[in-house]
């Protein structure tokens, strides 16, 4: 079940918005296909408070607040040998898909999609488009470098979680 590209979602397109050309933002675009249903790959990708247990390169995860379909979540990760934490505000829309949008942390932007679209009656294409422009700064080249590496297997790494998490029921 390797990620292969995805089609393009572009969260910052709207007027005004800078060209690649301009910034040194970090596209990312991955999905893969899995034989799940897509409300059960929804609510694994959603419920980020589990992650620690699942996930190696984060090291803590709470929810702020939640308000309806929106939820405002910290995640605390490791990538290149340093540790980060941010917050965004995530819009669930239950089973289809899950919108992120940066609130606070080292980033100057971070805006992404998950996407859960059914593949016939049991199986699920899982889709990660995701953007981010870290702050300038002494660290900012190998932040770039180790986020983008995480960002390029995290759905890889939900699609072996769900693996492990369904297999028993």
């Amino acid at each position: 079940m390797a990620s292969e590209p995805s089609s393009p979602y572009s969260p910052d397109t709207g007027p005004g918005a800078k060209s690649g050309a301009e910034r040194s933002e970090v596209r990312v675009q991955r999905q893969a296909l899995v034989p799940y249903v897509p409300a059960r790959m929804f609510s694994l990708v959603a419920d980020c408070t589990r992650y620690p247990q699942w996930f190696d390169w984060c090291c803590g995860a709470r929810v702020l607040e939640r308000d309806g379909n929106r939820l405002r979540a910290e995640l605390s990760v490791r990538v290149a040998g340093i540790s980060l934490s941010f917050s965004t505000e995530n819009v669930e829309t239950p089973p289809a898909q899950i919108d992120l949008t940066l609130l606070q942390g080292p980033f100057r932007q971070l805006s992404g999609r998950w996407r859960f679209e059914p593949i016939g009656d049991f199986g699920t294409r899982v889709g990660l488009d995701l953007v981010f422009e870290v702050n300038s700064g002494l660290i900012a080249g190998a932040l770039t470098m180790g986020f983008r590496r995480l960002a390029d297997r995290m759905v890889d790494d939900f699609c072996r979680a769900a693996r492990k998490e369904f297999a028993s029921a």
